[in-house]
């Protein structure tokens, strides 16, 4: 609940930068002509529209189980985040692109340059400030890793769209106002399209490289190594446990893990044994790993579970 606490609050940080934003850009195109400033006007709306589509995945993937859904929606979350990744690249980098290759077929010069000058100085301030939010959560959750690393391993998709959605407009502010300045001073006004064109590539790829990392989470990605290994360590130490073969894991969500665990029980033991094993073992983990919202066990010899691992690998090579 913590971690969707912080995703809510760089969100609604973002979506409040980004409308300032974007008004700000969209009046100074208008009275400037600017392509640059109009794509970044575009740029900012769709940002607004995708924090806007990141909130309601949350609170989609916040429902609780159902009839249809009997282990919950988590994977909204996951489905949205795809969708923020397409309109990155449908709407903010195809206009952009169109924007910068009718400007420089039929170039036209920019009006009013200074506007353009202060407009990007406020911007860059804005932007700055909701990229620092987001950064700094980035950051609160990532611990010790790398960015990049962080990501891959992230499935909490929320807080790193809005950074990097924000590290790239923070680069397209900056390359407009070179292809603005560029324009104004050698007094060539194809450069201000030539600077449209490349906040697009910009635009997408920060798209491609978000939808990559949530077709990951769409398809099912397994839990941390260290989340597996406790949830091992709490099937071992149960005494009608002889051996915990192992355990197979999906992420349903940021913090939902469905948990399938292949256990070789003390010899012996009935049915009646087993199952009270079986709800010891669930209680455990709700209390120790929470983010386990649903176990299924396998009785397993370790044979037939090393059998059954080593065909999954040399299809996984395959």
């Amino acid at each position: 609940m913590a971690a969707q606490s912080g995703s809510r609050f760089v969100i609604f940080a973002a979506i409040a930068g980004n409308l300032l934003i974007a008004a700000t850009k969209f009046v100074a195109a208008f009275f400037t002509g600017s392509s640059a400033m109009l794509s970044e006007g575009v740029h900012s709306l769709v940002d607004t529209g995708n924090g806007g589509l990141l909130l309601y995945g949350l609170h989609r993937a916040a429902r609780p189980p159902d009839r249809q859904h009997p282990f919950g929606h988590g994977r909204e979350l996951y489905f949205w985040s795809f969708i923020v990744a397409l309109l990155v690249f449908a709407l903010g980098a195809g206009v952009a692109f169109y924007e910068g290759v009718i400007h420089i077929l039929h170039p036209e010069p920019i009006e009013n340059p200074l506007v353009n000058y202060v407009v990007l100085g406020l911007c860059m301030v804005f932007e700055g400030g909701s990229w620092f939010v987001a950064l700094k959560e980035f950051r609160r959750s990532k611990g010790n890793l790398g960015y990049i690393q962080a990501v891959r391993r992230s499935k909490d998709p929320s807080v790193y769209t809005v950074l990097f959605e924000d590290s790239a407009a923070l680069l397209g502010l900056g390359i407009a106002l070179a292809g603005i300045s560029a324009a104004h001073y050698f007094e060539q006004p194809w450069m201000d399209g030539a600077a449209s064109i490349g906040i697009s590539l910009i635009l997408a790829a920060t798209a491609v490289f978000l939808a990559v990392e949530s077709k990951g989470l769409l398809m099912g990605e397994p839990a941390l190594p260290d989340v597996q290994e406790a949830i091992l360590v709490i099937a071992q130490a149960d005494p009608a446990v002889e051996k915990a073969n192992g355990v197979l894991t999906v992420h349903l969500g940021p913090e939902q893990i469905v948990a399938g665990l292949s256990l070789d029980f003390v010899d012996h033991l009935s049915a009646a044994d087993i199952e009270t094993c079986v709800e010891r073992l669930e209680a455990r983990l709700k209390a120790e790993v929470p983010e386990v919202t649903a176990v299924f066990v396998k009785p397993q010899t370790s044979g037939r579970w090393h059998e059954r691992r080593r065909k999954i690998e040399e299809g996984s090579a395959s």
